[in-house]
């Protein structure tokens, strides 16, 4: 069993930043590939990015250049990086991840990109 906790949302204008965290559960974390997804008012969930236990980084193209995830194993922690913020990018983010037993998630950080 996995468990998620995100933090770091909040209200920011845009073309500001913003940097969540997401601390996971157990002592295989570096295994573990882990996505990041938001999901939008009236909206689908849409798969934002992921990490590789490697380390190798995949985006949508929606945030390709703006957004960087990375991973501190140490610390069970990954992280998103959110640059240059716009108001599409209002959702609650929340990260993922998988294993042989199932799929875990996390409670969701509500992100406001808003004047």
């Amino acid at each position: 069993q996995v468990q998620l906790v995100e933090s770091g949302g909040g209200l920011v204008q845009p073309g500001g930043s913003l940097r969540l965290s997401c601390a996971a559960s157990g002592s295989i974390f570096r295994f573990y590939t882990m996505n990041w997804y938001r999901q939008a008012p009236g909206k689908q969930r849409e798969l934002v990015g992921l990490i590789t236990s490697g380390g190798s980084t995949n985006y949508a193209d929606s945030v390709k250049g703006r957004f960087t995830i990375s991973r501190d194993n140490a610390k069970n922690t990954v992280y998103l990086q959110m640059n240059g913020l716009k108001p599409e990018d209002t959702a609650v983010y929340y990260c993922n991840t998988r294993d042989s037993h199932g799929e875990y998630w996390g409670q969701g950080t509500q992100v406001t990109v808003s004047s």
